[in-house]
């Protein structure tokens, strides 16, 4: 039974066994989802958690290497980089953002996108 996917649901959660989920359930950042970019090869993805901000690229088609970057940035602090021939996302790059707005850019091949200036 330990191969086999169980479900559990207790008072409207779910908790899930081995094998079971998917890797969008979990992700690479911790905090919430507050906007997602979508572009031609991608997502830039960006979340907050209360005094983190952090940012990944995904790619749409992954699988063979590419050429992937995620970028993020707090105003008035220097940027976090991850750029690399990667198979399937840039990323995470994480900066203290505690009351400060932040701007985050993403590209997988020669597309790519921008959040401009967010949570301000």
């Amino acid at each position: 039974m330990y191969g086999l996917a169980v479900a559990v649901a207790v008072a409207g959660l779910v908790f899930t066994g081995p094998g079971a989920g998917s890797a969008e359930a979990a992700s690479a950042c911790p905090g919430r989802k507050v906007k997602t970019v979508a572009f031609a090869t991608g997502e830039l993805r960006v979340y907050k958690s209360r005094r983190y901000a952090c940012a990944v690229t995904v790619a749409k088609r992954p699988g063979a290497r590419q050429s992937m970057s995620v970028t993020i940035q707090a105003r008035g602090s220097r940027a976090a980089k991850d750029s690399g021939r990667f198979t399937h996302r840039a990323g995470p790059v994480t900066v203290y953002a505690l009351n400060r707005c932040v701007r985050a850019h993403g590209s997988v091949g020669a597309r790519g996108a921008s959040t401009g200036w967010i949570l301000c």
